[in-house]
């Protein structure tokens, strides 16, 4: 499949799946400040990776992931209703570190510019 529409797909997906997210699901296991960071989807709609990042320790992120594994049936469900796919993807949760070391790397960067003044 072409890689333009499969992006459009990924994007779709991560948006949906973000929305659900964030209004639909009550499990206590996963913050308000849970976000979709980015989904990858297979060329052949089979599999989606869906990069998960919260704002907390390693403990927060695990819970959020196993309270996203609990609701991944939930949540495909929606998720056919809005998304108007051949085939839907198989979810795969997978937790996003990426802030946590975007903020890192800016701290050193901080420290590393006031030792240079």
């Amino acid at each position: 499949m072409n890689n333009k529409r499969i992006n459009r797909i990924s994007e779709e997906v991560r948006k949906t799946i973000s929305n659900i997210v964030q209004n639909e699901l009550k499990d206590p296991r996963i913050p308000s400040i849970t976000s979709i960071s980015h989904v990858e989807v297979t060329n052949d709609l089979s599999f989606a990776k869906v990069y998960v990042s919260v704002l907390g320790d390693d403990y927060d992120r695990d819970e959020a992931v196993e309270g996203l594994n609990s609701a991944k049936g939930f949540i495909k469900k929606e998720l056919a209703h809005r998304v108007k796919l051949r085939a839907m993807p198989e979810l795969i949760f997978i937790k996003d570190d990426s802030i946590e070391k975007a903020m890192e790397l800016d701290k050193l960067i901080e420290e590393v510019n006031r030792k240079n003044d």
